[in-house]
């Protein structure tokens, strides 16, 4: 709770306090005998200014996309509150939250999967904005081609269905949809993970220019750090539903506190071959623990090859521990 207490007075558009994610594991043929639970999103709390990229990282299946949805009200959180400009979103029904659904937007991971394969162009783009009545039928078109001009795309390509675009165009289409609304906070789902290497960084400076011509707001979801470090202004590190660190990006690679940031980072390849050669990897035994079953204690204490008995023991707070750096972990405390 210090990051959110202390990053209040900073131009906060979106605070997370105690937000769990937990699904119900049953059995049975009617499925109603619950067995256990599975928390993908076990209690975070974290704060995005204005016009921030706030970096989210972790291996696949930590919570990053659980999380984002739940922010959006995707799916339902178990438990905690998600302020957005000071509106408690967990407290609002659906018909309540829809005002909020033109500043609240997202860019889906897979291009492929997220648009309407029987749509053309015009209507996946023009959808939300006749959903929310803010145009006519007759001016879609003109609004359609300031849309695609924003992201690089041609209007005379409007009329197209997405099967006849690249993967980084239809891409561009998913960023064109989610801008129609003139949102404010985008949740970005690891947007270039199922793109070409080629095709990646164009994508990555098209957000950031429409971040700077828009005044936009980002949560970056991702799993490879040195994505992260280029577009993001802070950066969280996620390990199974719990947030182990948040710093700068600058303070992140520099001076890494938990042992799993350090262990991550240690896998991030070097251009230069001398230093690739130098450096020491830091290799981590056994397997990710399941949510279902999660140790007692701190989330990482299984794997950390300097866990003490109150790591097995007790779970660490999220606290500072220099100026703009917040770690869960005993041995930093």
């Amino acid at each position: 709770m210090a990051e959110i207490k202390d990053v209040k007075r900073d131009n906060t558009l979106l605070s997370v306090e105690g937000l769990k994610v937990h699904f119900p594991v049953r059995e049975g043929i009617l499925r109603k005998k619950q067995i256990g639970v599975v928390k993908a999103v076990d209690g975070l709390d974290f704060s995005i200014r204005s016009n921030e990229t706030f970096g989210l990282v972790g291996e696949s299946g930590c919570g990053k996309s659980t999380t984002g949805r739940a922010i959006l009200r995707l799916i339902e959180s178990t438990e905690g509150s998600i302020y957005y400009k000071d509106k408690n979103l967990t407290k609002m029904t659906q018909k309540e939250m829809m005002p909020l659904r033109r500043d609240l937007q997202m860019i889906f991971q897979d291009p492929y999967a997220s648009l309407n394969p029987r749509q053309p162009v015009i209507d996946i783009i023009s959808d939300p904005l006749i959903a929310h009545s803010m145009i006519s039928k007759s001016e879609k078109q003109d609004k359609v081609a300031q849309l695609m001009e924003l992201v690089g795309l041609n209007p005379r390509f409007m009329n197209r269905f997405p099967h006849e675009f690249s993967g980084g165009q239809r891409q561009r289409i998913g960023i064109a949809r989610s801008l129609a609304l003139n949102a404010k906070f985008i949740v970005c789902d690891e947007p270039i993970a199922a793109l070409d290497v080629s095709i990646q960084a164009q994508v990555i400076n098209l957000l950031q220019d429409i971040q700077d011509k828009l005044g936009l707001t980002y949560l970056f979801i991702a799993h490879d750090l040195s994505v992260v470090r280029h577009i993001s202004d802070r950066i969280a590190v996620m390990y199974l539903g719990k947030i182990v660190e948040i710093t700068g990006k600058k303070e992140l690679f520099q001076n890494p506190q938990h042992m799993y940031t350090k262990t991550l980072l240690s896998a991030v390849p070097i251009a230069d071959p001398a230093k690739e050669r130098k450096r020491t990897r830091i290799i981590t035994e056994g397997e990710v623990p399941s949510p279902l079953h999660k140790p007692q204690g701190c989330a990482f204490s299984s794997r950390c090859p300097y866990a003490k008995k109150i790591c097995r023991e007790q779970e660490p707070e999220l606290k500072k521990t220099s100026e703009e750096h917040w770690t869960a972990c005993w041995e930093v405390q």
